[in-house]
């Protein structure tokens, strides 16, 4: 039996130890909700399980789970699919991930201010730092398998979707979207 996305995504959050960022610091829950639930479309956010410091604040109906953060701290919402919940959860442990399908996140709001990362390295120590330091606008993220990725470019600043984490087991595609039209 399939463990649901909402207790994969609080496993996740507990072994990150996501905390609530300096940007909602403070926010009570509707706010916190409203930020998490702002990472997808509306049709998706809406009825999405919203997940606060690996506690489910908000029961959701369509599969989704958001999240106010994806790292302690960032203030960076997501929202994740099943596939997401999985590949988090195993990034959580650094254990090995394999998709066995397509998987889809949304970070409509983009990356908080600061909340970048490597491109190449999802564990580096210092990620601001980092020569291959990355923050993205709005954007959404696809995993594929290995083998669907050939060919793509790693390169954030090509003006299109690219790939994060190349060479690791959570490699997987961002796609940069424009929100002004």
């Amino acid at each position: 039996m399939r463990v649901s996305i909402a207790r994969k995504t609080i496993l996740v959050l507990a072994l990150l130890g996501v905390g609530i960022g300096p940007g909602i610091a403070g926010d009570n829950n509707v706010k916190l909700i409203a930020h998490a639930r702002s990472a997808a479309p509306p049709s998706i956010g809406a009825n999405a399980t919203v997940v606060i410091k690996g506690e489910v604040v908000a029961k959701g109906s369509n599969g989704w789970t958001c999240m106010p953060e994806v790292m302690a701290g960032d203030g960076s919402a997501v929202c994740i699919d099943a596939t997401w919940g999985e590949m988090m959860a195993a990034f959580g442990a650094k254990a090995v991930f394999t998709p066995s399908g397509i998987g889809i996140s949304y970070m409509l709001q983009g990356d908080a201010v600061g909340g970048g990362v490597s491109n190449s390295d999802p564990y580096h120590k210092d990620p601001r730092h980092a020569d291959d330091y990355t923050e993205t606008g709005p954007h959404l993220m696809i995993i594929a398998p290995k083998k669907m990725l050939k060919g793509m470019t790693d390169d954030p600043a090509s003006g299109g979707p690219y790939v994060m984490w190349k060479d690791t087991d959570y490699a997987h595609i961002m796609i940069p979207v424009d929100r002004s039209k």
